[in-house]
Order: C-alpha cells, then sequence, then structure tokens
C-alpha cells in the first residue's frame, strides 16, 4: 500500500478547515449541526471535512462533536445540573439518548457523575 504525498496547500486548508469547524462546534455544541451544513459554512465539502478531523487525528467530525457535547455535559453535572437539564443544554432531546451516548463517551453513566459530585437525581 502506498501512501499518496499532501501538497503542504492542501494540508494547510485542511488544518485550517479543521480549526475553523471545531471552533464552530465548541461555540454551537448545542445546535443540530450535522455534516453537511457545517461543510456547507466553510465552503467545502463533507468528504474534505472528513479529510480535515481525520489529518488532525480525530475519528471523525461528529465524534468530534459527541466528544464536545459530552465533555460540556459532564461539567454541567459535576455543577449540579440534573440529567434531563444537561441533555437539553447540550443539544439533545431525549434523556435515553443522551444517556446512552453519555456512556458510550464518558464509560459511565450521567447519574454517576451527579452522585460523584453529590448532586441530586
Amino acid at each position: 500500500m502506498t501512501t499518496v504525498a499532501t501538497r503542504p496547500a492542501t494540508a494547510a486548508r485542511r488544518k485550517e478547515l479543521f480549526n475553523e469547524a471545531s471552533a464552530i462546534m465548541a461555540l454551537e455544541y448545542s445546535d443540530a449541526l450535522t455534516l453537511e451544513d457545517l461543510a456547507r459554512r466553510l465552503a467545502t465539502s463533507p468528504r474534505q471535512l472528513q479529510r480535515a478531523f481525520s489529518e488532525a487525528g480525530e475519528p471523525g467530525p461528529r465524534a468530534y462533536l459527541r466528544r464536545v457535547r459530552m465533555t460540556r455535559a459532564a461539567e454541567l453535572l459535576e455543577n449540579g445540573w440534573s440529567v434531563r437539564e444537561a441533555a437539553g443544554l447540550v443539544g439533545y432531546s431525549q434523556p435515553a439518548q443522551f444517556a446512552k451516548a453519555f456512556r458510550r463517551e464518558q464509560g459511565r453513566l450521567p447519574a454517576e457523575v451527579r452522585r460523584s459530585r453529590g448532586g441530586r437525581l
């Protein structure tokens, strides 16, 4: 298997795409962000955006957004927000769906995070 060399200008553009996309995700994580909408906003294709994340060492835009959301959710839970409130604030309308994603990303249930900080359910 051969590796295709990436031109320096292409690599720089992909790094810029990753930085811009991750900044948008950090600010708008609670919104319904799709790969297609994000690519359109950055004047690129969804495939180029996926490549940008790959070159940055990330598994992909969706997984990156999920990690941003779950990191923020963990902060909320540690500060006493309920599971339902935290789910809504990070963009999940269904607490059960949120709990499943949280456990997959954080390795424990949202309620366990609350309990570890002395919060009430």
